[in-house]
């Protein structure tokens, strides 16, 4: 079960601290993921150019790498941030969006794992059932598996990749190849609105940055996206206007209140 002192705690780390987050992802989603790092605290920079993303994974907290929208100059500086980062032991979160969708993606996912070895697994139920299976196919970025089908899946990757894995929808999971925990916040509006999950991805970064615990730290950072969907949605007349809700109750929510919503 969740530590609500420890949530709680992790929020308010997050807002002192304002952790820098290396993110590398893709151009859909980088606006929107900004601006909810923002809002939450954090300090998120967006760089993808092979001659500084070493440089700068040195002075960043975590590193998000989000394959969002692929190609090969990007993959190289992927990998080249993705090896300075694990060589001086820091926080890594791989999001495999569209992994099942193309072979490319699948294999660029891989590639990822087994050169950068990342610390967090964060995506949906099929592009974490896909890493295991090469035969199941994604629906583009959206899953066409409900979270509970990716479980076993999760299990697997996480003992062969050492790394917690997550898996959003309906109900979120997470788990280390051992243990899982389960969050059941959040609301369908949330799905139709572009970056949710790659943001999710973000915002793991950004409480891995400040809690050692990857496991506990995945599962505050969901907590926390969860809820505050849960609650935009119950104000918002439409996905539009839960976009401005979203970032506005990240801003303004107190870790009294994440804790009193969050719901396993």
């Amino acid at each position: 079960m969740i530590n609500k002192e420890h949530l709680m705690r992790d929020l308010q780390l997050v807002r002192e601290k304002s952790p820098l987050i290396h993110n590398i992802t893709n151009y859909v989603v980088t606006n929107f993921t900004a601006n909810t790092l923002l809002a939450v605290g954090a300090s998120p920079v967006m760089a993808h150019a092979i001659e500084e993303v070493e440089e700068m994974t040195s002075i960043a907290g975590a590193l998000v790498i989000n394959i969002g929208t692929l190609d090969t100059p990007w993959i190289t500086s992927m990998l080249k941030a993705g090896k300075a980062m694990h060589s001086r032991g820091g926080v890594i979160v791989l999001d495999p969006v569209g992994a099942g969708a193309t072979k490319f993606r699948t294999e660029t996912a891989w590639k990822i794992i087994n050169e950068c070895h990342p610390t967090i697994i964060r995506g949906n139920g099929s592009e974490i059932m896909a890493l295991i299976n090469a035969d199941v196919k994604s629906k583009g970025v959206d899953s066409s598996a409900d979270a509970s089908d990716a479980l076993e899946s999760a299990k697997l990757l996480a003992k062969q990749t050492s790394a917690v894995v997550c898996i959003s929808g309906k109900t979120d999971y997470i788990t280390d190849g051992e243990r899982v925990e389960q969050l059941n916040n959040g609301s369908k509006m949330q799905t139709l609105v572009t970056g949710m999950g790659c943001t999710s991805s973000s915002m793991v970064g950004v409480f891995a940055a400040i809690n050692p615990d990857a496991f506990e730290a995945t599962l505050h950072a969901m907590a926390l996206m969860g809820v505050v969907g849960e609650m935009a949605a119950q104000i918002s007349v439409g996905p539009g206007s839960l976009l401005s809700n979203f970032n506005d109750l990240l801003y303004t929510i107190t870790p009294q209140q994440l804790a009193n919503n969050v719901r396993q």
